[in-house]
């Protein structure tokens, strides 16, 4: 484990994708602030991710479709730590029905959190990102280029947020933030919840999310993988 002084911000880290990016991260020797809608589950997962490395987890309650509730996140960790290199924006959910049983506020709750949080997200981070030179990375998903039927909610929180991603990547470059759209097919996580299985052996893990992150950010100051699309190697475990 190589130890830096590096600190992280996942969104929606308490469990799923966004946990095995923590698990990865503290592996590596990077400090880790993971948010959840809930205390109890932001204190107990970083309370896990605490005994792989002592103190080099923090649980902070935020909810990404609130700015001011983003911005005392991103104060958090300063207080903590003093900077904040890597925003990692996971936080998601899903509605998936056909548009004549779509409530509003299932199609207002999908945007709000997949797209609107996003920026809420990045907006909060992007004074300390600057600092840094740091990073900025999305979980989006091959939903935000591929539609399918009972997924308009989804679908469009997701090619927003996949075009969002690409065109915050060329407006802050230039302030030496690098931003990446990872955009992962079936991966073995809590989403809409789920409890992962092991018939889900054949699909992408957490944490094979996770190693990508660490991989993104191991890359030379020169190079940067804008969006990447990752899916699991046999589709449907055949």
């Amino acid at each position: 484990m190589a130890e830096t002084n590096k600190v992280a911000l996942i969104t929606g880290g308490s469990k799923g994708i966004g946990y095995g990016i923590a698990e990865v991260l503290i592996n590596q020797g990077i400090n880790v602030a993971i948010t959840s809608r809930s205390q109890e589950a932001a204190d107990e997962a970083a309370m896990s991710l605490n005994k792989i490395r002592p103190d080099a987890a923090l649980g902070i309650m935020a909810d990404v479709r609130d700015l001011a509730s983003q911005e005392k996140a991103v104060s958090a960790i300063l207080d903590k730590w003093g900077q904040l290199d890597y925003v990692i924006a996971n936080a998601g959910v899903g509605h998936f029905a056909p548009i004549q049983e779509l409530t509003p506020e299932q199609w207002h709750e999908t945007i709000d959190i997949n797209l609107t949080g996003v920026f809420y997200s990045a907006k909060a981070a992007l004074d300390a990102l600057k600092d840094s030179k740091g990073y900025f990375i999305t979980i989006a998903s091959l939903a935000g280029t591929n539609f399918f039927e009972k997924g308009s909610a989804y679908n469009a929180s997701k090619f927003g947020l996949v075009g969002f991603t690409q065109a915050i990547m060329l407006d802050l470059r230039s302030e030496g933030i690098k931003v990446t759209t990872i955009m992962p097919g079936s991966v073995a996580s809590h989403f809409n919840d789920h409890q992962p299985s092991e018939k889900d052996a054949w699909k992408i893990q957490p944490e094979d999310i996770g190693q990508l992150v660490a991989d993104l950010i191991k890359m030379p100051a020169r190079t940067l993988p804008s969006k990447i699309e990752v899916r699991p190697t046999v589709p449907g475990g055949k």
